[in-house]
């Protein structure tokens, strides 16, 4: 009984203690959890074939993220032997291939979350065989693995019905097409990545937002095709939006965002980097319509000023929500932003890198109210005069070092 709230760790250590120790120490009955990222580069796939023979059908929970040199022929067995798994973390063990999802869909029909991020052998035969032999999946992560397609993702959903969250990050052959299937084939879907996958226009997110009504985080951080019609279909459609990424969408403008605002009163977080259109006024509707605002990211928004935080600073979500506000090469703010943030009870970190018209008595205004945040800044040396008299050229010494 003890030993069952061990981690892998201590059990290994208490295994060593005597042959009464051992045997009560190796029970597969402790071993329902086990992540080895600990042990990531000694683990060979003779590791976790011993694991699973000792763990049988104990096992739910497997994490090898990282372990680099494990390899399909473990996972066979592991899958042989482990029918009742149920999370399984492969992120970054590169050596497996699809043979390792079929292995998957053979035996472990149980499995709910997979993560095989980084595992770039993967191909739409991966997906066909999840669909086939795991239909209670609900988390798939496939990011990075840029040999998925449309058919991939036409094969996974058709089986697999039940998804609530999908990470497509990186997979950078997805098009519309492929989120036409998950609109129409995955009303449970709650968290969706589409970062940086670069071929996705209006078209297809439209289509998830009128067929996925529950989705509470979408990512979209560099699908610079997008405009404000998503925004409007997010508004239209998904008003439990918590998470909104959208980083690198310059399309993205006010129009848009007011529309977010006045229906998305969930909101938790905005990732709003270099969305350069956006002015004060995107600012003015989210202190009035989301009051549950912690993090908002507004680096390179070069339009922002002072009024925008100020409204901010005054808003819903200021005294006892807001956490983080990143301003990064935001030229318009100045000290007057931070005076009007010092209310913001909740306040742990801001960013304020580049920020020219920032000072350093202004952060220290800032410290005085909030003791405990956290303020990143730079502050450039200062460009020497130049030299009476002379011809040289002088340089700071910022450009010395460039």
């Amino acid at each position: 009984r003890i030993f069952s709230f061990l981690d892998v760790v201590t059990l290994c250590r208490c295994a060593q203690v005597s042959r009464a120790w051992n045997v009560l120490a190796l029970d597969g009955s402790n071993w329902q959890r086990i992540d080895l990222f600990d042990f990531q580069r000694d683990i060979e796939g003779r590791v976790v074939e011993n694991i699973s023979k000792r763990c049988g059908g104990f096992l739910r929970k497997l994490s090898l993220r990282g372990c680099l040199g494990v390899g399909d022929n473990a996972l066979r067995t592991f899958a042989q032997n482990c029918r009742n798994i149920e999370v399984l973390n492969l992120n970054g063990c590169t050596k497996i291939t699809d043979a390792t999802c079929t292995s998957l869909s053979k035996f472990c029909s149980k499995l709910r979350h997979l993560d095989l991020a980084s595992c770039t052998s993967i191909t739409n035969l991966s997906l066909k065989a999840l669909s086939e032999g795991c239909p209670l999946l609900e988390q798939l992560i496939i990011s990075w693995c840029d040999q998925v397609t449309k058919d991939g993702i036409q094969a996974l959903v058709r089986g697999c019905g039940g998804l609530r969250g999908l990470s497509l990050k990186g997979c950078t052959q997805l098009e519309d097409e492929a989120l036409k299937f998950i609109g129409a084939h995955c009303p449970e879907l709650v968290t969706l990545n589409l970062q940086t996958c670069l071929q996705i226009t209006d078209e297809g997110l439209i289509t998830i937002c009128r067929g996925c009504h529950k989705l509470q985080s979408l990512c979209a951080s560099g699908c610079s095709n997008i405009t404000d019609a998503i925004l409007n279909a997010l508004g239209q459609n998904c008003p439990r939006l918590r998470i909104l990424e959208v980083a690198r969408c310059s399309q993205l403008t006010d129009v848009g965002f007011t529309t977010l605002a006045r229906n998305c009163h969930e909101l938790e977080k905005m990732d709003l980097e270099e969305c350069v259109q956006i002015t004060d006024s995107t600012l003015i509707q989210l202190s009035i319509h989301c009051p549950r605002l912690q993090v908002l990211s507004l680096s390179h928004c070069e339009l922002i000023t002072d009024d925008g935080i100020r409204h901010l600073g005054n808003g819903a979500c200021a005294h006892d929500r807001l956490e983080v506000i990143e301003l990064d090469n935001c030229p318009l703010i100045t000290d007057a932003s931070l005076e009007h943030l010092k209310s913001c009870h909740s306040l742990e970190r801001i960013e304020l890198y580049d920020c020219q018209q920032i000072t350093r008595a202004g952060i220290k205004r800032l410290r005085t109210h909030l003791p405990n945040i956290k303020v990143h800044a730079y502050f450039a040396p200062v460009t020497p005069p130049p030299s009476v008299g002379g011809s040289r050229q002088r340089f700071c010494r910022c450009c010395i070092i460039l």
